[in-house]
């Protein structure tokens, strides 16, 4: 299953960027690839740009990573919840929010590292746990139409555009 195998009334057309992004992989070896080259490009990563601002307002590379994580985790737990046909309308979230307050800057750059990673890992096994039923089940969150498919390749996308703007903006 790749994304081109996705159906536009499985995601809100606010994710198409994403799901554009997220190459032509299948699901499964999407998050797996995706998972090495992020690593792999975060670890290349000059230290000391790690807590850099392009512009004033701005998230520091650390900030980006923990988003990342925090995103990851989020659209992972929606998954789930639509997957196992769990009909509660879930909401959206305040990214901005979370990363003033996820203290990032205090973090260590190999500990946002392993987490990633292991969340990485988590949200693999989720996905492979699914079978092909529960990826097509669709949910509601923030008042549209969402698959547990189209998560993954949310996920995977949502990853590389904010790789992009690091390679654009902060390197």
């Amino acid at each position: 299953m790749t994304k081109d195998d996705l159906n536009s009334t499985e995601y809100n057309t606010f994710f198409q960027a994403y799901i554009q992004k997220s190459g032509s992989l299948d699901l499964i070896d999407g998050l797996v690839n995706s998972g090495k080259i992020t690593t792999q490009f975060l670890e290349a990563i000059p230290r000391d740009l790690l807590e850099y601002r392009y512009e004033a307002g701005k998230w520091t590379i650390k900030e980006i990573i923990q988003h990342l994580i925090d995103t990851e985790r989020i659209f992972a737990n929606r998954a789930l919840r639509v997957a196992r046909k769990d009909q509660t309308a879930l909401p959206g979230y305040d990214h901005e929010s979370f990363a003033v307050h996820s203290l990032a800057n205090r973090r260590t750059f190999e500990d946002l590292i392993m987490e990633y990673q292991a969340l990485r890992q988590t949200t693999i096994l989720l996905f492979k746990s699914f079978d092909p039923g529960m990826l097509m089940e669709i949910g509601t969150v923030s008042d549209k139409n969402l698959s547990a498919r189209a998560v993954g390749f949310i996920i995977v996308g949502h990853e590389t555009h904010h790789c992009d703007i690091i390679k654009q903006r902060y390197l």
